[in-house]
């Protein structure tokens, strides 16, 4: 398997993510208020998520890339990649919700343009900042700036450590899921994923089984 960093996992389930909800919104069955309500309940995690990985990657990650030599432009180009995607997030966010209320035809139509959108200022980020940043990750790995960050993104709550892990390991591939699972000892791993993960089993895998 080739070897990778957990952000580039990380970005992998994003993506997953965005090709779900297109495939689901392209066909959503019209007035259909119970897949309206599966739909939000993804797209309330996948929010959150999304939210919480940038936030993350502007006051925890960058500090750090740059100690180890990034350049504060790049940072300040990704900054603003980020800014785009806040825009697209929040036109996407209303759609849903509007989607969420109605189940119309019409409605689902307008979410998927607007997940589109989302999808392509999304992936035109993820790809520029592996091309920049991956290799770093991978090459400083060790180094003690990067042992520093990533004890700061541990710090998380049970409910959402699980929840994340539980979403990010959702359709992982082998090498995404030993990026993820491979700085976690298996024991935590598995009483985070099976106890706090529950509830994103129960409430929102499910919708991309159906």
């Amino acid at each position: 398997m080739a070897e990778m960093s957990m952000n580039k996992a990380i970005h992998a389930a994003f993506r997953r993510d965005l090709g779900r909800f297109i495939d689901a919104l392209g066909r959503f069955p019209a007035g259909n208020r119970q897949r309206a309500e599966q739909l939000a309940t993804a797209w309330a995690n996948f929010d959150d998520q999304l939210m919480r990985h940038h936030e993350g990657e502007h006051d925890i990650a960058w500090p750090a890339l740059e100690k180890v030599g990034v350049s504060h432009d790049l940072l300040k180009q990704m900054d603003a990649e980020h800014d785009t995607m806040a825009a697209a997030l929040a036109a996407t966010r209303t759609a849903m919700t509007t989607l969420h209320r109605s189940a119309s035809a019409e409605d689902a139509a307008a979410a998927l343009t607007a997940m589109q959108e989302l999808q392509r200022v999304t992936v035109q980020h993820l790809e520029h900042e592996e091309a920049e940043i991956e290799p770093v990750y991978l090459a400083k790995k060790d180094a003690p700036e990067m042992k520093a960050m990533g004890r700061e993104f541990a710090k998380v709550g049970p409910v959402q450590g699980g929840t994340f892990f539980a979403w990010a390991l959702d359709g992982a591939a082998p090498d995404e899921s030993a990026a993820i699972t491979g700085t976690v000892p298996k024991p935590v791993l598995t009483v985070i994923t099976g106890v706090f993960g529950r509830s994103y089993r129960k409430s929102v895998a499910p919708v991309w089984r159906s």
